[in-house]
């Protein structure tokens, strides 16, 4: 999940017109930039290698990773005051400092050169950019991100900004980072910024919000951007997983990958809700307009799928044809209680969405695993529970490409130890080990082996 922006009343015109500023799309965007001479194709010889061209990246996120939230004429966001509620965040955990990247980004860039990156996906601060939510841009914010470009330029590194500026040298944008997290966790259940818990009709109009915002970003994005530039979002779509490969659970899996993101990646694909989604909100369904679900239905270039865990699926004789499977109290999980391993939900998840959808570009924009990671005497980190899981999850992956699933690169969440949310420095993600004390990062042994993955493009 991403940095929130400030929030604000805005009416529709208002916001596309700040998503259409000449100085600066929204810098709530995740931005993901791709170089424009990769290349797609055939798997060269090898059981498991990745197409040539295939692009291998990291990812991080601006509130997570860049502290200095009181420099440069930054504003607060919403986590800034949420975090500051006791009892919201682990041990009252802000991200004032985080990994203080906002300073070393030239040091981050050099550990994301020693891995090899092809590519690198970043979100931009809205407060950074705009402290009062609204209006004039601030400079200073404008600045960072052009340092940080430039600095990831000058090293073969890529990433990406704001179409207006960088749609020169990059071809790829994404609007919006995991809808379903920002509006079930902060405004259904209240765990996260704003902390809000929203009756179903309340819910369902913020989730309505959200892939309009989605919409009115592609126009805007298509407005003001470079030509051939390519707009998408990234969304942690419900990866439905046959409980057993055989034709009716794949089928019963085909039919709930539709129905389990109908408010969210099925509303923005086709461009309407579906029946069963509306039937099943009755009154509580959201207000909208034809014009509303046009825009929500603006066509994307790429789709980008958060993938972590599985949901399986069985064939039922319900009206809707399938049942979802719970996941036992034994199911294996990583350090985070919800991340259950399922290495399966990286096939079926991008394979099930380009079929329902036709989708011809995916991204896997974040994959990743939480651990228990500690420092050895001699200063190393021995997670061999992520190795494990990047093993599985990449073996999966290579399975989808293999079989023509349009899957052109992958982003492993995430580059740096983090600023986990409500979760505070509780939970490790990274595959580098950042003392919070000193800022000093440590190569883990996950690290050594995405950096051998990226150089055989692919799994020994």
């Amino acid at each position: 999940m991403r940095e929130n922006p400030v929030q604000k009343r805005f009416s529709r015109r208002t916001f596309a017109r700040l998503f259409g500023s000449a100085a600066l799309a929204p810098a709530a965007l995740t931005n993901l930039a791709i170089p424009a001479s990769a290349q797609t194709g055939q798997s060269p010889s090898g059981a498991r290698s990745f197409p040539q061209g295939f692009l291998w990246g990291s990812a991080t996120a601006s509130y997570q990773v860049e502290g200095a939230v009181n420099e440069d004429g930054r504003g607060p966001s919403i986590w800034d005051t949420f975090s500051r509620i006791s009892g919201k965040t682990n041990n009252g955990d802000t991200g004032d400092v985080a990994d203080d990247h906002y300073h070393r980004y030239k040091e981050d860039i050099q550990l994301m050169k020693a891995l090899g990156l092809k590519t690198y996906r970043f979100s931009v601060a809205w407060p950074r950019v705009f402290p009062q939510g609204a209006g004039t841009p601030n400079p200073k914010g404008l600045d960072f991100y052009n340092r940080l470009v430039d600095e990831l330029l000058a090293n073969n590194t890529y990433a990406g900004y704001v179409a207006q500026h960088l749609s020169d040298r990059v071809n790829h944008f994404m609007t919006l980072n995991e809808m379903r997290s920002f509006v079930d966790i902060g405004y259904k259940d209240g765990r996260h910024a704003p902390g809000l818990t929203l009756p179903p009709a309340g819910v369902n109009q913020v989730r309505h919000h959200a892939v309009l915002a989605h919409g009115l970003g592609v126009q805007a994005i298509r407005a003001h951007a470079k030509p051939g530039t390519k707009v998408g979002l990234a969304e942690n779509a419900t990866a439905t997983v046959p409980v057993i490969e055989t034709p009716e659970h794949i089928a019963a899996a085909k039919k709930a990958m539709r129905e389990a993101n109908a408010g969210y990646l099925t509303a923005v694909m086709e461009g309407r809700y579906t029946d069963a989604y509306l039937h099943h909100a009755a009154a509580d369904a959201p207000k909208f307009t034809n014009a509303d679900m046009k825009a929500i239905g603006s066509p994307v270039d790429f789709v980008g799928l958060n993938v972590y865990t599985p949901s399986y699926v069985r064939a039922d004789d319900s009206h809707s044809g399938f049942a979802m499977v719970p996941a036992p109290a034994s199911y294996p999980h990583m350090m985070s209680n919800w991340l259950h391993v399922g290495p399966e939900a990286l096939y079926w998840g991008p394979k099930l969405a380009a079929e329902i959808w036709n989708i011809k570009e995916i991204y896997i924009t974040e994959n990743g695993a939480s651990s228990s990671d500690v420092l050895t005497p001699d200063g190393q980190v021995h997670d061999s529970d992520r190795v494990m899981y990047l093993r599985n999850y990449l073996t999966q992956l290579q399975r989808a490409v293999s079989e023509g699933v349009p899957v052109r690169g992958y982003f492993l969440w995430s580059l740096l130890d983090n600023y986990e949310w409500a979760d505070g420095y509780a939970y490790r993600f990274g595959i580098h080990y950042v003392d919070f004390k000193t800022q000093k990062r440590t190569p883990k042994l996950s690290a050594h082996f995405y950096r051998e993955v990226i150089a055989r493009n692919g799994l020994a």
